[in-house]
Parts: structure tokens; sequence; C-alpha cells
């Protein structure tokens, strides 16, 4: 398997991206291919033991830079480290593509250069959400790609999304939701409405309407909304989790006797810290385009490489992609 992964793409490239792919070179003994500039990438490759690890290098003069416009940076910089790991997908020369770098940019090189999947009428960008279901979490999309959808988008949504937790996560049937203010069938904008009856007479396991407190107690596996949504319910997540754990932390430091306390409960906080972290989940699977695509963290680690790496692996070992275009033409 080749992996091909934007080094410079992220708050912390090339460093911390060389320093993750290395990482998951050594752990699953895939072929990392590292597209960038050639000099900054061989100086960080330089700093490492690389001997028995396949790599190689595909230099691209140009980045999307994280503050650019998408559309009109990748029209502009055809030799971006973006637009030459996305052809190296194309040419069947890589199985998936990585990167940490501007997102708008990676969805519009993958629809420039991929294209869509025949009969998504969009792509999604999804992500492991955390959540009291078996597996501990929940399967998330659209979060950021479309803020305004159509009912035909969420229902190809909820099948690309049902598909992936059955292929990547490992569930079984998953039950989907679509996000509302109110778990009442009939509650919900136009948009809710119009989707309902469509999730309804498909094949999927649909088992209704999601409130927002309903998305982490697990009401179901694969919860579907336009992006513009799941963008606010994802950056009001990562606000009010590091809120609440960074006021824990000041309370229980700040008394001489919960220090004690906070000794022996530090392996519980240790938990709930993972549970919570984005760097456990790696990146987000761009589904729909005709292509695997992972685009992880702009503010990104070596952690977060190495487990966004990962995720890309799992994805073209479990058939992802031809399991979305047999899903939807089956669906057609």
């Amino acid at each position: 398997m080749k992996i091909a992964v934007d080094a410079m793409g992220g708050d912390h490239a090339p460093e911390v991206v060389v320093d993750g792919a290395l990482q998951a070179a050594r752990d699953l003994g895939l072929e990392i291919m590292l597209v960038g500039r050639r000099g900054a990438v061989q100086a960080e490759l330089d700093k490492y033991d690389t001997a028995g690890l396949a790599l190689t290098l595909h230099h691209a003069s140009q980045v999307i830079e994280m503050d650019e416009h998408p559309a009109a940076a990748v029209k502009a910089k055809k030799d971006s480290s973006m637009v030459v790991g996305m052809d190296l997908v194309k040419r069947r020369e890589a199985d998936a593509f990585f990167t940490a770098g501007n997102s708008g940019g990676a969805l519009a090189a993958a629809l420039f250069r991929l294209g869509r999947i025949r009969g998504i009428q969009r792509p999604a960008l999804s992500t492991i959400f955390p959540s009291q279901t078996p597996q501990s979490f929940c399967f998330l999309l659209d979060i950021g790609a479309n803020a305004d959808c159509k009912p035909q988008y969420l229902l190809q949504f909820a099948i690309m999304g049902s598909l992936y937790a059955e292929r990547v996560l490992g569930v079984p049937n998953p039950r989907v939701a679509i996000v509302s203010n109110g778990e009442e069938e009939g509650k919900g904008n136009q948009l809710v409405q119009d989707t309902v009856p469509l999730l309804k007479a498909s094949a999927l396991n649909f088992v209704g309407n999601a409130e927002g407190k309903d998305v982490p107690w697990g009401l179901a596996d694969v919860v579907v909304t336009d992006g513009f949504t799941g963008n606010v319910i994802i950056k009001l997540s990562e606000g009010v989790s590091k809120f609440l754990l960074d006021v824990l932390k000041a309370e229980i430091t700040s008394r001489s006797v919960s220090k004690v306390g906070a000794l022996l409960a530090k392996p519980a906080f240790d938990a709930v810290s993972r549970r919570l972290d984005y760097r456990e989940f790696g990146g987000a699977p761009l589904l729909g385009v005709d292509g695997v695509v992972i685009i992880g963290h702009g503010r990104s680690d070596a952690l977060a490489i190495r487990n966004g790496v990962h995720v890309a692996a799992r994805t073209v070992e479990n058939g992802v992609l031809d399991a979305i275009k047999q899903g939807i033409a089956r669906y057609e």
C-alpha cells in the first residue's frame, strides 16, 4: 500500500508531518510518498534513521497556505503539494492522500483532480465523534464541506456514512439519525422535514431525529447533517471539552486536599482526555470523491499525523471507495 502525504500541510509542517509519517511507516510497513519542497522535506528526513523504510519524495514547488482562497489557490498553484498529491492518487500511483493543510483547498483539489464518484452530488467531510455507543464513538457528517444542502445530499451522506461505519469502524447495520431541533417526527427545518421521508424509504437502519444532546449519548452510530450545522457541532464540542478540562484542572490544583485526590484520579482523567482528543482520531475522510482522501486538523502534531495515515490505510484496506460506488449504484 502506498499513502501520499502532504509534507507541507498544516501549521507545523514539514517537521511534524515527516515525524508522524515515519511513525506510520514503521507501524504499518507501508510505503510513504512525501509530497512537498524537496529541500525542506529532505532536511527533516535527514534527522531520522530511515533504513528499511519504504519512502519516496515527490517534489512540489508550491504550497497552498492556510489563509488562501481554496478554489483560486488550487487553480493558480498547479505544482502545489496538494495538487501533486491528488494527481498521484488519480494516476493510481498512490492508494490514498493525507493532508493537514487548508481543508477547503483539499476539498477543491479533490473535486478538480479526482472528481466525484458517479451518482454522488456532493462529497462530505466526516469524523469520529465521542459518544456512549458500544464502540465509544459515532460517525458524524457533513462537518464543513457543504454549508447549504438539499435532501438528496443528506441521503447520500447517510449512505456513505453507513458504509464507512460498517466497513472501517466495524459497526454492523449502523443506526442512522439526522440532526434536528426535536426528536419527534415533524420537527426540524424544511431541509430536515424533506430529508426524513427519503431516509425512511431507504434500506438504511434509520432511527429518526437526533437532538444535539443525543449525539454524544449514543442514539445513533451515524449522524447526518448539513455542513454548516456539523461544523458548529464540532467546533463547539472542541471548545466545551477543553473548557471543562481546564476548569477541572484549575479547581483541583487550587486546593491541597484536592491535589491528593487528583493524583489518584489521574489515570481516569488521562483516559477522558484521550477520548476527547482529536489527535486520536487522526483525520476526517472526504467521502464521495473518486479516491481516498483524509484531511487532518491544521494544528496536527506528529501523533495526529501518524493516526491520520492509519485512517487512510484502513480506508483503503477495507475497500470503502468501491463499497460507496456499489452502494450508490444499488440505490439508483
